[in-house]
């Protein structure tokens, strides 16, 4: 018998082991068939010997007997509600409270994704799960340890031993995309009414008597807070996190860290962009203060704690159809899928076109072209597709094979290692051309005047461009240009005083415009304020670049790599001869360097938050930005008590609304051309 007890335990420990890789690694190690096989074998044994049966058996996760009802029962410690916030102003102003509050200048804060799922209580006994709540109304719960029981991400023992004798975990129950598309293809397969949303299909399973029935909805957990617990001693949130990564309990994913509120800002719209990869739904993120003790000196108010907001959007969706897949060829050479879609109204515009990422996405989503597929608008986002709508295929949908190579150039493309992007390596790609030279041309870049789209093109087929440097040797083939068509006199003027005038642009745009991967505006600010100028810049070292403030080991191995390519030498020593702007010599590594124009130190604006908002005439909102930055003022994102000026074109909305309220000094884009010259 004891050799019997010991297989069974080992057969137990086995399948934990697999849970924890499939949940918590995401790295399964093994085939689902043959996780189903110990799975059987444990239950035979089980049955067999019902003397070692045990509450915290894999096998007790199949479901047991129906109950006759549910109990209510009350909760420790309340489970408050959160706080809403709706524009960025509201989160800047819920910082100045905390920080009020606590007497400091600053904070750190944890962001994570807000699930659009059930509230949950999960209790644990000396490691054993013994029982799950519902949040109820916050100060009691239904008691449904029947049901969390089956759900395969919770565990029935933690790992490990430095768990405390009584342990509150909080999270989300939710039902994955992927699964809640093949529930409902299954539902209408069957003749039977489809499910509504995940959300309402979760808390409806959460709420059946018979746990077998609840088992078959798919629904998942993450962990995403603590409740009451003995014996725990932790110093904030991130510790929390690595606790329940070692006891086997999976949180929400891709929570991110930041020093202060402007840091907190800069990831959330990152995090936003990353909507489209998840695989649950999504309604908001929360923002909470990182350190416990200081959450302990905040407290909570009668509904919600003082610790943290939501930061939330509405969203908006519509079903459509994919009637085609296109691939788009950027600038670093990435292909990216496209998917041309059957017009349709999303919250007031007409969308008609939505990104697919990348390869794995188009696997992720099972999606074919013919589908009935969902597209999402939400926040400031751009549409996404969602989920397919299995239940609609007819059969005649295509699947899509990404292609071997360049559609542009036939070149072979290749796979980022350790990346999800596929590339053309091809340096003279005529698309990489095209989309780098549009791009160096840009307002946000160099901002070369008559150097649109269809120049470039034009120029591109006659030769006249093959890389960035030739657009300065344009300067010396003026006879040339006026033989292409619809180029006349004026427009090759015009094309040859912007070439010249972008020679002095200020060194931050010149790196901006040389494309480098993950180096945008900000970067190329912080870079070229750190070191002075682009020369001293491609001198570092990848660790010295890495130790600079937002950069980073991935942005700084970028920037090293393209400056100690042979192309990147010679581009930087042809742009020098070429008499650009490539920053000042003899600055040392720490002074501070002023951005764009030379009066920002002591500008007219200086000291000024200033917020710019609708459709402008003369200018972009970024010039009019960049203006507001070169005169030592700070460009606002949202309308505030802290907000100086607002400056509006046509179709102001609401922010314009908020300015009014506040009274806040507002002006035409004239009136503030007019005021700063």
């Amino acid at each position: 018998m004891t050799n019997i007890l010991a297989e069974i335990e080992s057969l137990r420990e086995q399948i934990r082991q697999h849970d924890y890789a499939y949940y918590i690694l995401a790295k399964p190690v093994i085939a689902d068939h043959d996780y189903d096989k110990f799975m059987q074998k444990l239950k035979k044994l089980e049955d067999e010997h019902p003397e070692f049966q045990s509450p915290e058996s894999p096998t007790q996760k199949v479901g047991g007997q129906p109950i006759a009802g549910f109990v209510t029962v009350p909760h420790r410690l309340p489970m408050l509600s959160i706080d809403n916030a709706y524009q960025e102003g509201e989160i800047k102003e819920f910082n100045v409270r905390v920080c009020k509050l606590l007497a400091v200048k600053e904070v750190e804060y944890t962001i994570e994704y807000k699930i659009d799922g059930v509230a949950i209580s999960l209790i644990y006994e000396q490691g054993r799960f013994t029982q799950a709540l519902t949040r109820g109304d916050g100060q009691q719960g239904d008691d449904i340890t029947h049901n969390m029981r089956t759900i395969g991400s919770v565990p029935l023992k933690l790992r490990g031993q430095d768990f405390p004798e009584l342990l509150e975990i909080r999270g989300e129950a939710y039902i994955p995309n992927s699964f809640f598309a093949n529930l409902r293809s299954t539902q209408i397969a069957k003749g039977d009414e489809p499910f509504a949303n995940p959300r309402n299909t979760t808390a409806g399973g959460l709420k059946l008597l018979d746990p077998a029935q609840c088992q078959k909805r798919g629904i998942q957990f993450f962990a995403h807070g603590i409740g009451y617990t003995t014996d725990v001693s932790l110093l904030n949130h991130a510790q929390f996190i690595e606790r329940l990564y070692n006891w086997g309990v999976p949180s929400t994913p891709d929570i991110k860290f930041a020093k202060n509120i402007d840091e907190v800002l800069e990831l959330c719209q990152l995090m936003m962009e990353e909507l489209h990869n998840l695989d649950f739904e999504v309604d908001g993120l929360v923002i909470k203060v990182n350190q416990y003790d200081l959450r302990e000196k905040l407290g909570n108010t009668s509904k919600s704690p003082r610790w943290l907001i939501a930061y939330k959007w509405e969203k908006y969706e519509a079903e459509t159809t994919i009637q085609e897949i296109t691939i788009q060829v950027g600038k670093t050479g990435t292909l990216t899928p496209v998917a041309n879609l059957e017009p349709v109204q999303i919250a007031g515009t007409t969308v008609s076109r939505a990104s697919l990422h990348n390869a794995d996405e188009i696997n992720r989503l099972e999606v074919m072209i013919g589908d009935r597929v969902t597209v999402e608008k939400a926040g400031k986002i751009i549409p996404h597709v969602v989920r397919v709508e299995k239940q609609h295929r007819t059969g005649i949908e295509v699947p899509f094979q990404f292609p071997t190579h360049c559609p542009e150039c036939q070149t072979s493309v290749e796979k980022d290692e350790s990346g999800v992007y596929i590339r053309c390596p091809n340096l003279s790609c005529p698309a990489r051309l095209r989309e780098s030279l549009r791009y160096f041309a840009s307002r946000q870049a160099m901002d070369i005047e008559g150097l649109g789209v269809k120049l470039i093109e034009q120029l591109i087929e006659n030769k006249l461009l093959t890389n960035l440097l030739d657009i300065y040797r344009l300067q010396d083939r003026r006879d040339e240009l006026l033989n292409l068509e619809r180029m006349g006199t004026k427009s090759v003027d015009n094309l040859l005083i912007g070439i010249e005038k972008s020679k002095s642009q200020p060194a931050w745009r010149l790196l901006t415009a040389l494309n480098i991967r993950h180096v945008g505006t900000r970067t190329s600010q912080i870079l070229t304020k750190k070191f002075g100028s682009i020369k001293n810049l491609a001198t570092q070292s990848a660790e010295t670049l890495s130790q600079v403030h937002e950069v980073g080991e991935v942005i700084a191995n970028s920037v090293h790599d393209f400056f100690a390519s042979i192309w990147g030498i010679e581009l930087l020593q042809g742009l020098e001869s070429f008499g650009l702007n490539l920053g000042t010599e003899n600055l040392n590594a720490e002074q501070d360097v002023q951005l764009g124009d030379s009066h920002a130190e002591n500008g007219k604006l200086k000291g000024k938050t200033i917020v710019v908002t609708g459709a402008l005439k003369s200018k972009t909102r970024e010039e009019i930005e960049e203006l507001i930055t070169n005169l030592g003022g700070k460009a606002g994102s949202s309308v505030s008590k802290k907000t100086d000026v607002l400056v509006v074109g046509e179709k102001a909305g609401s922010k314009l609304e908020k300015a009014q309220q506040l009274n806040i000094q507002i002006m035409t884009e004239a009136d503030f051309l007019n005021w700063i010259s």
